[in-house]
């Protein structure tokens, strides 16, 4: 069965990012696919801030701490992802950046789809993820989740999206369920 890791992309104390992932890995339960979601909150992953010469995996397993390890463990056993960034001045938030630079060969040969939400839909934050993630050789699908501080949350803190945005959910599940299966062959 194709996994997804559902990934968080906000590390702050006060964060809507959690309330998205969950409707997103919500969503995703409810639409009977042969996959199975998971969310990866990044906020609990016990990693810092990236502050190495070269990620700790890919210099010698012995620099590792146990959080670079467990963190490598749980990104390889999924065959693909959806990330649900804000935006932050028109870019990703640091701290999934640090959390992406933490790994290589992980990330090789899967499949992401991207939802995104700020006060202009996150479309800059998620043209940087694409950028960043064809780096790390993952294929980004086409349809996109994209939603509005001032429409899809109430009061910019409790998120309540609007029922327009459920058909292209469907086309984002559909996606990146199908093309994670795919490239299982690849890996």
């Amino acid at each position: 069965m194709t996994k997804i890791g559902i990934i968080t992309g906000s590390t702050r104390d006060v964060r809507v990012n959690l309330q998205v992932a969950e409707w997103v890995e919500n969503f995703a339960n409810n639409r009977g696919t042969d996959a199975v979601f998971e969310i990866i909150d990044i906020k609990e992953s016990g990693l810092g801030r990236f502050n190495e010469a070269i990620p700790p995996l890919m210099a010698n397993k012995k620099y590792a701490t146990e959080a670079h390890n467990a963190w490598s463990k749980k990104i390889d056993e999924f065959d693909g992802f959806i990330f649900v960034t804000p935006e932050y001045n028109k870019n990703i938030p640091s701290g999934l950046k640090d959390h992406l630079d933490y790994l290589g060969k992980e990330w090789h040969h899967k499949a992401a789809a991207i939802v995104s939400y700020g006060s202009t839909l996150g479309i800059a934050a998620s043209l940087a993820l694409r950028t960043t993630l064809a780096n790390l050789k993952v294929a980004t699908v086409e349809p996109q989740g994209a939603f509005s501080l001032f429409n899809d949350f109430e009061n910019m803190t409790t998120f309540k999206p609007l029922e327009v945005h459920k058909p292209r959910f469907g086309e984002l599940i559909d996606d990146v369920v199908a093309w994670s299966t795919a490239l299982k062959s690849v890996r």
